[in-house]
């Protein structure tokens, strides 16, 4: 791949960088070259709806947020960055190896200049640390590209609002559980899928819930085309292996147990068929809610998240599918990290909403296969923590972070009272930079008594 890095006289000219970088040559040798450009794009750093991002200043795309950068094949491109929030900044597309210099103070202004001689959708983004989780990232789609992973894979990422039917006031009943298990290519984001292993096509599997006292059927199902012995262990069950010990089930057949719920709580469950933690990583996990005797309380919002690594050969933001590395398994090194199934399913793909007053309940669990959580709503306090999942101890109040185990779950309640967008992290904020992140947004009014600010606010979008 051959690419240019430079700048031009006219851009120089026109914000006073001085002359132009020099473009290298085979040869080793270094000319002042100036490549013509054939498509100038211009774009403003600055801050909408808390996040960093990028901003056309002209054409079609004049006012977008982190737009669409669309260009013919073998256009020669060049991209103009002006700091307008005047923090540092820099602008670099990855998959083209161009980079610009940084740029701080307001008014600072920069530019990159390359050939997009190869079709597809690419990656732009701001290279520091810590600005692309904060929203500082868009596509560059070069020639008739679509967006191979998005078109072309299932979404197989998990709607946080498929959290089941509340038990309410019934008494114990039977209940039929039916789970296939299928080996499908699924989108892990723009340009990138990875070959997961689910629980009924989705990542986590879908949320069960009962109440304790019912008798639960499962039957487990390994779809014909899998390539691999499946099961399931449910940490809610009393029996051998959870229920793994009877359900390793090869492609094509059916392993069936039942089980008394006995103790309420909420519980992951996940595939125990060696190698274990390959069968989670892939997305073999999920949770099942045993609510108590009369239920659970009446709240107003209800959502289902879980957290998974993925452990791959490819580096982090590599576009392609992702082939799994055993060995980075092994060293607990994810090069990608995600809520629900993919590294935008609680920030683009799904919508997790709630209005001011309403109170919001989360049932949190982390698949794993291996690290620790702290999780953490930017901007809230948890009224209530049912620590552990546990439904019978008296919640933890006012806490800040709290810590799930990989196979283990938390119950978090909270009031939303002031409008905005609200992050879901594992507060161990690097993680953010591998896709871990959500949103939540909070529509209503105001209210300078809660939180106040001398910078104005567009309160009617929940911004």
């Amino acid at each position: 791949m051959r690419a240019f890095l430079l700048y031009f006289f006219t851009f120089c000219s026109l914000v006073g960088l001085g002359a132009p970088a020099m473009a290298n040559h085979p040869s080793g040798t270094a000319t002042n070259v100036k490549y013509v450009p054939d498509v100038v794009f211009t774009l403003r750093t600055d801050i909408a709806d808390g996040k960093l991002v990028y901003i056309s200043e002209a054409g079609p795309t004049k006012g977008q947020v982190n737009p669409d950068i669309r260009v013919a094949e073998d256009t020669v491109v060049q991209i103009n960055i002006v700091n307008g929030d005047g923090a540092l900044h820099d602008f670099g597309i990855p998959d083209f190896d161009v980079k610009s210099d940084q740029i701080s103070g307001k008014g600072a202004a920069t530019a990159i200049v390359f050939r997009a001689n190869k079709s597809g959708v690419f990656e732009y983004l701001c290279t520091l640390p810590g600005h692309k989780a904060a929203g500082m990232f868009g596509k560059v789609i070069v020639g008739d590209a679509q967006e191979t992973a998005s078109s072309q894979f299932p979404d197989l990422s998990k709607n946080p609002r498929e959290v089941g039917e509340p038990v309410g006031k019934r008494g114990p009943r039977e209940i039929t559980v039916d789970l296939e298990t299928t080996e499908v290519e699924g989108r892990l984001s723009d340009g990138s899928s990875y070959k997961f292993w689910t629980f009924n096509n989705t990542v986590p599997g879908p949320m069960l819930r009962v109440r304790v006292g019912d008798t639960v059927n499962i039957n487990l199902t390994n779809a014909p085309d899998s390539a691999h012995i499946h099961s399931v262990d449910f940490h809610a069950v009393t029996g051998p292996g959870g229920g793994a010990a009877v359900t390793q089930a090869a492609p094509g057949h059916t392993k069936s147990f039942s089980f008394k719920a006995l103790a309420p709580g909420l519980y992951v469950y996940h595939c125990a068929t060696p190698m274990v933690a390959q069968h989670i990583t892939n997305g073999m996990y999920g949770m099942i809610l045993v609510e108590p005797e009369g239920g659970l309380s009446k709240v107003d919002r209800e959502y289902y998240v879980m957290q998974g690594e993925l452990y791959t050969a490819q580096r982090h933001g590599s576009a392609g599918l992702q082939e799994f590395s055993l060995d980075k398994l092994l060293d607990e090194r994810p090069e990608h990290m995600m809520f629900n199934g993919s590294m935008d399913a609680l920030s683009a793909t799904h919508k997790m909403e709630s209005n001011v007053g309403e109170t919001v309940r989360v049932f949190f669990g982390v698949g794993g296969p291996n690290l620790v959580s702290s999780f953490h709503v930017i901007g809230e306090i948890f009224d209530r923590v049912y620590d552990q999942g546990s439904l019978t101890s008296p919640p933890l109040t006012d806490v800040q972070t709290t810590l799930v185990p990989p196979g283990g779950a938390t119950m978090v309640e909270f009031k939303t009272e002031y409008p905005g967008k609200y992050i879901l992290v594992d507060h161990a904020l690097s993680r953010a930079e591998k896709g871990l992140a959500g949103i939540l947004t909070v529509n209503g009014e105001a209210n300078d008594e809660v939180f106040k600010s001398d910078e104005e606010v567009d309160h009617s979008s929940g911004h």
